[in-house]
């Protein structure tokens, strides 16, 4: 903005001095020319006026003073001289003018009427004489323009600048909110609009925060009310009388109550956590966790895992989240003793079934085609952004998260 700014007013400066000084420039050398040429005038006057009154040494001592002052060459043509121009013969009819000379220049011819018939006094002027002092004022007129765009330029910046100054800041401030720092404010500054823009930005800065705020609360809250039933769930799960079942339902209790409470820590959080784990401890655990509802519907459940650790750049808890989200897609949209597979490479996590495949629904957030939330894959998507949905060899569904980009 800054330089289109500049280049209007250097454009609009630029048009403006031209209509001034072109004009002004055809003046000056015009004047130039008159001057010059009354100048000359005066001279064959001042000579013309001792013809016939002196003798010829002293008109000849006449016409060399006049020379020397006016620095012109001055001619008397006596009545009879030749030969002469047509513009002498013209001046001996008793005209005095102005006629252009051979060489370019300017020729005043001045007519003496005397006893023995009229004499003419011719003054020449060179080109140079025409122009004389033209040069120096035309360029002290091209300097005048430029140091008037120049500052025309220097203010049109100036004022460019306090423009885009606090409209820049304002955009550090959208990213930084973009970026997640809900504490960034704008300083209103600059003219009254920009102002006007800095304060509603920190308007919305400031109901962003506060929405988010009511959110995580309230998404906390519904997650803690979850306690209650869950206690009841565990109350029901002590009162069986076969122990292993007993067992096997509180330890499904607590893995739920562990859900819950890292949806309320989650809730809770500004922003996801950025940090990092060895995916192959969690893949091994998560795996461990769903293998048994799996062996209890009778579904083939391979592993495949280095043993070696895996450092990706996701937290533990969000890589465990997305892997339960996926193994739950397979057991809620295929059918049981429908075979599934995870397997963990150093820089891609890949969960596959030989179930029916993706329909159009998967690709929607918020539907489902089995009745549940529809939010499993955004899950995954919103841990691991570089998620593929893929057709498994077998013809069913395949996901495939680039845990590490190059």
């Amino acid at each position: 903005m800054r330089s289109r700014l500049a280049l209007l007013v250097a454009a609009t400066t630029s048009l403006v001095l031209v209509a001034m000084l072109v004009p002004l420039a055809l003046l000056v050398r015009a004047t130039a020319e008159n001057n010059a040429i009354t100048q000359a005038t005066a001279e064959a006057q001042s000579v013309g006026a001792v013809i016939g009154t002196v003798d010829e040494a002293t008109l000849a001592l006449a016409v060399s003073r006049a020379e020397a002052a006016g620095g012109h060459d001055v001619t008397v043509f006596a009545p009879g001289t030749r030969p002469v121009s047509e513009a002498v013969e013209l001046a001996r009819r008793g005209r005095s003018f102005t006629a252009v000379s051979p060489s370019g220049g300017r020729e005043v011819l001045v007519a003496v009427q005397g006893p023995n018939g009229t004499s003419v006094v011719q003054v020449t002027l060179t080109s140079g004489d025409l122009s004389r002092g033209v040069g120096e004022t035309w360029l002290g007129l091209l300097l005048l323009g430029v140091v008037l765009i120049g500052l025309g330029v220097a203010l049109a910046d100036r004022l460019a600048l306090a423009i885009t100054r606090p409209t820049t800041a304002l955009a550090r401030v959208s990213h930084r909110l973009a970026g997640g720092d809900l504490e960034a404010r704008a300083v209103p500054g600059g003219p009254p609009e920009v102002r006007s823009a800095g304060l509603a930005l920190n308007h919305l800065a400031g109901r962003i925060g506060e929405l988010l705020a009511e959110e995580r609360e309230t998404v906390a809250d519904l997650s803690h009310r979850l306690r209650t039933p869950l206690t009841g769930l565990r109350l029901e799960a002590e009162s069986l009388r076969d122990p292993a079942e007993a067992d096997r339902i509180a330890a499904r209790v607590d893995a739920l109550e562990k859900a819950v409470t890292s949806v309320i820590l989650d809730a809770r959080r500004r922003t996801r956590e950025k940090g990092s784990c060895d995916a192959a401890v969690v893949v091994r655990e998560r795996a461990e966790f769903w293998s048994v509802l799996a062996e209890e519907q009778e579904r083939a459940f391979s592993v495949t895992v280095p043993p070696h650790p895996v450092e990706v750049p996701v937290s533990a808890p969000d890589l465990a989240a997305a892997l339960d989200a996926l193994f739950e897609n397979v057991f809620a949209h295929t059918d049981e003793g429908v075979s599934f597979s995870v397997r963990l490479t150093p820089r891609e996590l890949v969960v596959e079934d030989d179930g029916p495949g993706f329909g159009p629904a998967a690709l929607e957030r918020g539907h489902s085609g089995a009745g549940s939330t529809g939010l499993g894959l955004d899950i995954v998507r919103r841990t691991v952004p570089e998620t593929r949905l893929e057709r498994s060899p077998r013809g069913g569904a395949r996901v495939v998260l680039t845990l590490v980009t190059s």
